[in-house]
C-alpha cells in the first residue's frame, strides 16, 4: 500500500499535517510531502476535507452492507477435548444481542475432530447456524491449520462481525486471521455498541488501563474482536431450540507445525478463571514467605490463588496466577484482595466479582473504593488471624 495525492483536489490547507501522528507529513508549495516515518495508517486520508489523499491497494470509503447481504455475527466456538469453553457461551449471549439489533443471524464456527455433538449445545445457547469443520488434523488446536480454516470460512460466508474468546489460543488465532483478511482487530474488549451506520463500537482499556478507548473499523469486514472470559454473563440455555448445522468446506491443509505431545498442566488447584472464591496477594504482603499465607487461606477455603502483576514480576508466583489487564479476568462470588493497592490494571481483571474483600494497611488504597468489605491492617497480621478463625470453626 502507498500514499498518493490527487493534486487537483489539494487546497494545501494543512489539515493532513496536523492529523498525522507520526510527523510524516510536511507541507510544500505543491501540497503534502510524505517522509520515511509514514506507516500508511490512513489518518491523513480520513482527515482530508477534499479527498485529495488516498491509499493505493485498499478501499478508501466504507462499503455499505445491506442486511440481506452483509452476513452474520459470528462467534468462534473454541473447544478443548470435546468440551466448549465458558467464554464461548458468554460471547453467544453478547453476539445474540448484537445480531438482534442488526437484524442479522448469529453464527458459530466449530472446529475439531468428531465435534458434531456440540452443535446442538451452541444452538440452545443462541446460535442460529453452526458451521462445523471436522478433520483429524483439527483435533488439537494448531495456529497454522485453524487460521487457514477460519480465514477460508470467512471468505466463503462473509460475516459482518467475528468474536473470538481471549484465551491463549484465541489471542494467537485472532491476529493471524485478521492479518490474512486484511481487516481490523480489537483485543480484550470489555463492551460493544453499534453506531448509527451499524458499525461495531469496540471498547477496551488503553494507555496501561488508565482510560477506556472506543474503536471502530468502518472500512473492512469482518469487524473482529477478542473478549476475555468472565467479561460478559453466560446466557440461559433454551432446551430444544432449533437451528441449522452446516458442514464446512475445508481447504487443503498446508501444515507447518506438528504436535509431538500434549502434556496436562500439573497444577491441580481450582481453575482461576472459573473459581467461586479467589484469594489474591500483592506486594503489600512484603515478602514471598508471606505470600504463603495467601496460599494457605486459599487452601482452607477451597479457593484459587490469584496475584497482582508486581508479585508475578517479582517471581513470587507464576504468571498463571496473574489477575488484571495483562493476566486473567475473573468474576468469582468472593474475591479476597490481600495487600493489593488497587491499580486500574488489576481492577479491570476482577471488578465483576460479586463480593470483594480488601485487606490493606493503607486506608486510602484505591481497592477500598470498590470493596464490599474492607479491613485496614497489616496483611501479615490479619491473614494469620483469619486462618486461625477458619481452622477453629472447622474443628
Amino acid at each position: 500500500m502507498e500514499i498518493r495525492l490527487r493534486a487537483d483536489n489539494c487546497t494545501i490547507c494543512g489539515v493532513c499535517e496536523e492529523a498525522c501522528p507520526y510527523d510524516a507529513i510536511t507541507m510544500a508549495a505543491e501540497g503534502p510531502e510524505f517522509n520515511e516515518e509514514c506507516t500508511v495508517c490512513g489518518g491523513c486520508v480520513e482527515a482530508c476535507p477534499t479527498e485529495a489523499i488516498y491509499i493505493t491497494g485498499r478501499e478508501t470509503s466504507p462499503q455499505p452492507q445491506p442486511k440481506d447481504t452483509a452476513g452474520d455475527v459470528w462467534v468462534f466456538a473454541e473447544q478443548r477435548d470435546g468440551e466448549l469453553l465458558d467464554v464461548v457461551f458468554e460471547l453467544l449471549g453478547e453476539g445474540r444481542r448484537l445480531a438482534s439489533d442488526l437484524g442479522m443471524s448469529l453464527g458459530c464456527l466449530l472446529l475439531g475432530d468428531d465435534v458434531d455433538h456440540l452443535a446442538q449445545e451452541l444452538i440452545e445457547f443462541g446460535a442460529d447456524r453452526v458451521y462445523v469443520g471436522n478433520a483429524p488434523e483439527l483435533k488439537h488446536y494448531r495456529d497454522d491449520l485453524y487460521a487457514q480454516v477460519l480465514e477460508h470460512a470467512v471468505r466463503q460466508h462473509r460475516p459482518a462481525i467475528l468474536l473470538i474468546g481471549g484465551t491463549s489460543n484465541g489471542r494467537s488465532l485472532a491476529p493471524r486471521v485478521a492479518a490474512g483478511l486484511e481487516t481490523g482487530l480489537t483485543a480484550d474488549c470489555t463492551g460493544f455498541a453499534l453506531d448509527e451506520d451499524g458499525n461495531l463500537l469496540q471498547t477496551r482499556p488503553a494507555f496501561g488501563g488508565n482510560l477506556m478507548a472506543t474503536i471502530r473499523c468502518p472500512h473492512h469486514r469482518p469487524q473482529m474482536a477478542t473478549v476475555r472470559p468472565k467479561v460478559f454473563p453466560k446466557p440461559d440455555r433454551q432446551a430444544g431450540r432449533k437451528g441449522q448445522v452446516i458442514a464446512l468446506e475445508l481447504p487443503t491443509f498446508e501444515p507447518w507445525q506438528r504436535i509431538l505431545e500434549v502434556i496436562e498442566d500439573a497444577d491441580t488447584g481450582p481453575n482461576l478463571a472459573e473459581a467461586d472464591i479467589v484469594v489474591a496477594g500483592g506486594r503489600g504482603l512484603g515478602s514471598p514467605e508471606n505470600f504463603r499465607l495467601v496460599e494457605e487461606l486459599a487452601s482452607l477455603l477451597g479457593a484459587a490463588v490469584g496475584a497482582s502483576r508486581s508479585v508475578v514480576d517479582a517471581g513470587w508466583v507464576s504468571y498463571a496466577h496473574q489477575v488484571g489487564q495483562t493476566g486473567r479476568t475473573v468474576a468469582p462470588r468472593i474475591y479476597i484482595a490481600c495487600g493489593i493497592s488497587g491499580a486500574i490494571q488489576h481492577i479491570v481483571g476482577m471488578q465483576s466479582s460479586d463480593i470483594i474483600v480488601a485487606i490493606n494497611s493503607d486506608p486510602d488504597a484505591p481497592i477500598f473504593s470498590i470493596a464490599t468489605y474492607g479491613i485496614v491492617g497489616k496483611v501479615e497480621e490479619v491473614l494469620p488471624a483469619l486462618i486461625r478463625e477458619i481452622r477453629g470453626s472447622s474443628s
